[in-house]
């Protein structure tokens, strides 16, 4: 890859393998990335900002490890190095162009990193961009690596540092999931199973059933990002490393760990890594579990709040928006359900990292680019979504105390905390009759005297009645007396 001068004003003409190219002269890119933007013109995006960061803290630390190993001279490596520092400031991020889809591996995303770097190097030792004999993008700024090697790295070191942000947000929602368990400890209601009436549940335990699963699932995903701290880096082409300095492998791990702070390695072995992207679907499946669960609170949310005369109406979600062009006064639960669009998004693109991972042959898997898109997109969306469901509906949720009491009262499931003392097959029946007549449990157990007051009052206190146990052992021995003796006084006087 070499400059030639002519061309028209405002471009300079760059020379390839495969010929030459006008670039834009005041382009940092070179002729390979203006080759991807020809050939892929197709979505209009870009991988983050966060990978670009993660790729040249990867040709920094490469950079930096060539020349503690002197393959590199300091002229050169000084001039790199500072170009890299650059854009770990956040500078010249307009000219990483390549769309997320892409040639396969990334080779073109690897060759923007590197002819950035490169002509922002030139410039830094005093030559013009594109004289690629002071610092050659291939020689010097990719030395001792591969896009086959370097890309997945930057996949790993960009994921691992989304990662404290999507963790933050998620335990900001069990911790607010959680303090509302609290507050709804005392709230007795229905629960449902089958979507019909169930035994009573507090509504604070429902909550922090929530608050655990939020909890859970990000323990899962911190778990599932463990073995992305493995890195390839030194594996070059095929995972033999061939053209890399037999210690460039540590060295280079130990140097990213310094930059980042991030606990990386070497993995142990090269080969297999190099082939297998089995750790990017794991941590993909956690989000997607992640989302499930999300998406699960959200709907129940939703059903919880139905309503506010027709539905279910025992909790009130804050109003953040009016819910209707046409109809007045209608107010939406506009947070769950983008929650749960964010969800079904996470779900799509965990199935597109699946079929991805699927799709090694040999020796490399080439489809990391849009895996390394679907994983980033996932996070940040995901990071995003439960960052302001958990500010604009979970900080605002109010119950509806006494529609709750009047389910938990009216529900005929009650009938099961009575099935100790009267058995299945009588509660059976008091269920039934409870639907015709639509009396409660409890004045049809008084009616028939099936327990006394104080049985029934005990046997039915919501305390009681969410939480383990069974009806009193005492309360059932004392029915049996007095139904004995009340058998004893009817023979009496037949007699």
């Amino acid at each position: 890859m070499k400059r030639r001068t002519r061309g028209a004003s405002g471009e300079r003409i760059e020379t390839d393998a495969l010929g030459s190219l006008p670039v834009p002269a005041n382009a940092y890119y070179g002729i390979q990335t203006r080759r991807a933007m020809l050939n892929f013109p197709i979505s209009g995006r870009q991988l983050p900002a966060v990978f670009v960061r993660a790729y040249a803290h990867i040709k920094d630390a490469a950079a930096a490890t060539n020349m503690e190993l002197r393959l590199l001279d300091r002229r050169r490596g000084g001039a790199i190095r500072r170009a890299a520092a650059e854009i770990l400031a956040g500078r010249y991020l307009d000219q990483f162009v390549v769309d997320v889809y892409q040639a396969g591996a990334g080779t073109s995303q690897n060759m923007n990193m590197n002819e950035v770097i490169a002509n922002r190097a030139i410039e830094i030792l005093g030559g013009r961009r594109g004289d690629y004999t002071l610092i050659h993008p291939n020689d010097h700024v990719n030395m001792s690596q591969s896009t086959n090697d370097t890309f997945p790295a930057a996949m790993r070191i960009a994921i691992l540092q989304s990662l404290p942000d999507l963790l933050r947000s998620l335990r900001l929602c069990s911790g607010a999931l959680i303090r509302l368990s609290r507050r709804f400890r005392r709230t007795v209601k229905s629960a449902r199973t089958h979507l019909q009436d169930a035994v009573p549940i507090m509504l604070g335990q429902e909550f922090g059933a929530f608050g655990e699963m939020v909890a859970r699932a990000a323990r899962r995903i911190e778990d599932a990002a463990t073995p992305l701290r493995r890195l390839n880096l030194g594996a070059t082409a095929a995972g033999t490393g061939l053209n890399a300095h037999p210690s460039y492998a540590r060295r280079v791990a130990r140097a990213l760990s310094r930059q980042t702070g991030l606990r990386l390695r070497p993995a142990d072995n090269l080969v297999e890594i190099a082939m297998s992207t089995a750790d990017f679907a794991a941590f993909s499946s956690a989000l997607r579990g992640l989302s499930l669960d999300l998406g699960k609170i959200a709907n129940d949310l939703r059903l919880m709040a139905s309503g506010p005369i027709a539905g279910l109406a025992e909790i009130a979600l804050p109003a953040v928006q009016p819910g209707s062009s046409i109809m007045p006064g209608k107010v939406n639960p506009v947070m769950c359900e983008m929650l749960n669009m964010v969800c079904f998004q996470v779900i799509g693109l965990d199935e597109a990292v699946s079929w991805a991972s699927a799709a090694s042959q040999l020796e490399l898997n080439v489809m990391m680019p849009v895996m390394a898109h679907g994983i980033l997109e996932a996070m940040s969306i995901l990071e995003a979504a439960v960052a302001a469901f958990t500010r604009r509906c979970l900080a605002g949720i109010l119950p509806d105390v006494a529609r709750c009491r009047l389910y938990f009262e009216r529900s005929p499931s009650l009938a099961t905390a009575l099935t100790p003392v009267i058995g299945y097959a009588r509660a059976a029946e008091l269920v039934k009759e409870s639907l015709r007549t639509g009396r409660t449990i409890a004045e049809l157990a008084m009616r028939e005297k099936l327990v006394d007051p104080g049985a029934l009052r005990r046997a039915l206190d919501p305390a009681r009645l969410t939480r383990p146990g069974i009806y009193h052992r005492e309360d059932s021995v004392r029915l049996r007396r007095r139904r004995n003796a009340a058998r004893g006084s009817a023979r009496s006087r037949r007699g």
